[in-house]
Order: structure tokens, then C-alpha cells, then sequence
């Protein structure tokens, strides 16, 4: 996977005014942008750092993967996100070498995005994200 490239860490919270206080006040860093993404049960913040960013995560419901997560972890690292430039090729190499996918194949957001999931047990306890940005945005 030599094309990867640091997409985002993700960071889950409980209450993302609490963490933008320290993240945006306390370090000084940016916020590009608050988006609330219903259809994931979320609500994120995004901090530039160079060509990546950090991401802010705040679940809006109790029914999503990331508020079972803190459910059981807490706040904290939630995942790794690597930018890869074709995310079948990347899974269907992972898969023969038998990687857990969470997702075999890739979800697609509204903006064209593509991401799928690596299975921490997979990864040496690291939640990994795949992600594709769509060619329009690349």
C-alpha cells in the first residue's frame, strides 16, 4: 500500500464543546469546519494538521458503533484513517491475505467517499479506516 497517506486520526468524545476548548483554545488549533452527519449518528469536528486533520467525533445517538465504543473504552483514540487512491485493489489484497474487514466492500457517502473498515484484531489493536476520496476532490 505505498500510495497511503495519513487521511485523519479520529478521537472520540463525550462532549465536543468540552474537547474543542482544549483542541481549538488550549493548542491553539483551526477548525475548518462542525459537521453534523446524521446517517452515522454523529456530530464531527475537523482540525487541520499539514496535509491531515484530526477529527473531533461526538455521537449524537446511543445506537451507533462509536457510542457501543466509548460505551466500553471511553473517550480517546477511536481510529486511524489512511488515504488510499483504490480502495477495492487495497481490500481485495488485504482479504487474500487474510485481514477481517469489517467492511469487504466500501460504503460510499454522499459526497462520492469511499471508506471501509480494518478489524482491530487484525491490526494489533488499532481500529483502521480506509478512505477514497472521490476523483473530483482528490
Amino acid at each position: 500500500m505505498t500510495e497511503a497517506r495519513l487521511e485523519h486520526l479520529a478521537i472520540a468524545v463525550q462532549d465536543l464543546d468540552a474537547a474543542l476548548a482544549f483542541y481549538r483554545d488550549a493548542l491553539g488549533l483551526a477548525v475548518q469546519r462542525v459537521e453534523d452527519v446524521p446517517q452515522e449518528g454523529v456530530r464531527v469536528a475537523f482540525l487541520p494538521l499539514g496535509e491531515s486533520h484530526i477529527e473531533l467525533v461526538q455521537p449524537t445517538r446511543d445506537d451507533t458503533g462509536i457510542a457501543r465504543w466509548m460505551s466500553k473504552h471511553g473517550g480517546g483514540m477511536h481510529h486511524v484513517c489512511l488515504g488510499v487512491s483504490n480502495l477495492e485493489a487495497v481490500l481485495a489484497r488485504l482479504a487474500g491475505a487474510g485481514v477481517e474487514l469489517i467492511n469487504p466492500t466500501p460504503v460510499v457517502r454522499a459526497d462520492g467517499t469511499r471508506y471501509a473498515f480494518i478489524h482491530p484484531r487484525s491490526a494489533f489493536g488499532v481500529l483502521v479506516e480506509l478512505y477514497e476520496k472521490p476523483a473530483s476532490a482528490k
